[in-house]
């Protein structure tokens, strides 16, 4: 297993990886640097606290199938974590989230004004490091933010009567999760020079893997007894919020599942219940029925590598697929 938490790669890349992410975590932080120093405070509470930097990992490895030394690309890849950064605080102010990366979540303590503003000085950022690249570039970012606004506001709003509940999520997932991960992975083939049949090839890949990671996410919040997400588990039910295996109960037609069912309609506040439901859901059907589809998912991620050539960098991104699927076994 490398550094970055992807098995087998090659020795000359994962070297060449670990000093250009060196690099990113430089540059992130003094890029997110104020003047101010309460916004200073605020801007670095979640950089501070880490992260799997998969995003900017993505840049720097799609990066590879071009110039990686390329002026740009290291910028590139810190503008997709701030980016990423800035959406989770105003994430964690929508779902009134009490933590976020182990540690207590910036509307928890300095309130939801200060927590929204210090994503949208995030996205400032981030723009900032992108116009020195281009308008392609800036265009990129702008609607990879209309994408991720989208998919919050279909979440908010929920399935329209009629849609199939299953199908919305996936399509939230795709905006709120899939967008960035995708726009990523693009960056890198263009800022890099790649040739553009392979940046169409790892945007592809950037989507489908991005969904694959969130639904990982949402099978390990109810399988895991750890909190290997980033969060404690039971979160999704906590808040109330849909996720894949909670889906897969709620279209269920069989009689027995109606308690469960009733349970997972509203948020849980009683902490017992939540113990007793994800005990319940660890055995159930719908966890298995989960994982096939994001084993699915997975593999359509690895199929839609096939055009790219065989190297370093394209042995790395399928192993990152096996990744994906042995954090949620």
């Amino acid at each position: 297993m490398s550094s970055f938490g992807i098995p087998n790669v090659a020795p000359e890349l994962e070297a060449t990886l670990i000093r250009q992410m060196a690099e990113v975590e430089s540059l992130l932080l003094s890029h997110t640097r104020s003047e101010y120093p309460f916004v200073d405070e605020t801007a670095h509470h979640l950089v501070a606290a880490g992260g799997k930097r998969l995003r900017p990992l993505l840049t720097l490895l799609t990066a590879q199938f071009g110039d990686s030394t390329r002026q740009g690309v290291i910028a590139a890849a810190v503008a997709c974590e701030i980016t990423h950064l800035a959406t989770l605080y105003h994430d964690d102010v929508m779902d009134e989230a009490p933590l976020r990366r182990g540690v207590e979540s910036a509307n928890m303590r300095w309130g939801n004004t200060i927590a929204i503003l210090t994503g949208d000085f995030l996205f400032a950022k981030s723009s900032d490091l992108l116009a020195d690249l281009g308008p392609e570039a800036v265009r990129l970012q702008a609607r990879t933010f209309e994408r991720l606004v989208i998919g919050q506001i279909m979440e908010t709003q929920g399935p329209n009567p009629g849609q199939d509940p299953l199908e919305h999520y996936l399509k939230v997932v795709a905006d709120k999760t899939g967008s960035l991960i995708s726009a990523s992975a693009r960056y890198g083939g263009m800022i890099s020079g790649a040739p553009a049949e392979i940046t169409d090839t790892v945007t592809k890949f950037g989507e489908k893997i991005g969904v694959a990671f969130q639904l990982a996410d949402d099978v390990i919040d109810i399988a895991s007894e750890s909190n290997q997400s980033g969060k404690t588990p039971g979160t999704d039910l906590r808040e109330g919020v849909p996720t894949l295996v909670t889906l897969n109960v709620m279209k269920s037609t069989d009689s027995s599942d109606r308690e469960l069912q009733q349970l997972l309609s509203a948020p849980i506040e009683d902490e017992d219940t939540v113990q007793q439901v994800l005990s319940s859901l660890r055995s159930h059907k719908a966890l298995g029925e989960s994982r096939e589809q994001l084993y699915q998912i997975a593999k359509e991620a690895r199929t839609a590598l096939g055009p790219l050539p065989v190297c370093d960098a394209t042995g790395a991104l399928m192993s990152l697929c096996d990744a994906v699927i042995d954090r949620s076994a």
